[in-house]
């Protein structure tokens, strides 16, 4: 549940517009907090005053984004099987400007949502499954920056099947 709805137009809302855009194109440490402030239109103490730090302000945007994915993917697996779910996941990725967001593993101790969602799927064919086609579902969006039609296709053949 999230514990506040941005409103568009005010100081929050245009901070996370702002880190939505610089974080899903590019890695967490080249976004600056000067660069998410100017984007919005705020000082940097705007920044601090809503959400304590850039790496609070990513993880909000990193949660909400990474909540839109799964439910994406879960909704295609369920209707058409594992491998619907991983393109369904890669074209909202990739789509959505979201390459350098999603395509990053999380950073320690965090949970990795997308590889147990994966696993749900695929405990009976393997304990590890699910991890390793999160690692490839990963590798395949950032490797869509360099060509997208072969990044989409290299998950497309993965052509993943279980009893």
């Amino acid at each position: 549940m999230h514990e506040w709805v941005p409103v568009s137009t005010s100081a929050k809302g245009r901070l996370v517009r702002a880190a939505v855009e610089a974080f899903g194109a590019r890695p967490f440490g080249t976004v600056t907090v000067g660069e998410l402030a100017a984007a919005a239109d705020v000082t940097t103490g705007a920044l601090y005053h809503h959400f304590g730090s850039k790496r609070r302000l990513y993880a909000v945007v990193h949660e909400d984004v990474e909540r839109r994915l799964l439910d994406r993917m879960e909704g295609a697996i369920g209707a058409a099987g594992l491998a619907a779910g991983l393109l369904t996941g890669f074209d909202f990725a990739v789509g959505a400007g979201f390459p350098q967001l999603l395509g990053a593993a999380p950073a320690g101790g965090e949970p990795d949502r997308l590889a147990e969602l994966l696993s749900a799927y695929t405990a009976r064919v393997s304990p590890v499954l699910g991890w390793v086609l999160a690692a490839a579902w990963r590798a395949a969006v950032l490797a869509a920056g360099v060509d997208p039609g072969a990044a989409r296709a290299a998950l497309r053949a993965l052509s993943v099947r279980y009893p």
